[in-house]
């Protein structure tokens, strides 16, 4: 028996295939699309910003300070009759205790009020009373602000 072989092979058209299919079921069901391709995932991966914890002095200095913002400042009073206080009042009413939040923050305000205001205040009471509220909350700004970068 012999076998005849060829070696030369007709090309045949691709849309003739597709006719013919298309010919043999008009109405095919649609083939699923491949999925896309997931996007590479990134590499790098951001950290959080870190959450800022007050120290017992910043924070006794900023609840001192919101609470002037509420009740109001007052001069020559430790508490006013309309709930306003001076500064040594807040202080106490942010603390709640004269405990060593207390003590380190009046210290840090003292401090500050010296910076500006001159060496001669011997406590906070005397400086409150000898100033405006516009410099005392500016005095009370900067001591939240030095807390907050001493980290205490």
């Amino acid at each position: 028996m012999t076998t005849r072989t060829e070696t030369d092979f007709t090309h045949l058209d691709q849309d003739l295939y597709a006719q013919a299919f298309q010919l043999l079921d008009p109405d095919p069901a649609p083939e699923p699309a491949a999925p896309a391709a997931p996007a590479p995932a990134s590499l790098i991966l951001a950290a959080p910003p870190p959450v800022h914890r007050p120290g017992p002095v910043e924070k006794t200095l900023t609840d001192a300070l919101a609470f002037l913002d509420t009740h109001g400042w007052a001069k020559h009073r430790l508490i006013h009759p309309e709930g306003a206080r001076c500064s040594i009042g807040a202080l106490r009413a942010a603390a709640g205790a004269r405990n060593a939040a207390y003590r380190n923050a009046g210290n840090l305000l003292l401090d500050e009020a010296r910076r500006q205001h001159g060496k001669q205040w011997e406590a906070i009471p005397t400086w409150n009373d000898s100033h405006t509220g516009a410099q005392v909350r500016g005095v009370w700004e900067v001591a939240i602000h030095r807390a907050h970068h001493l980290n205490i």
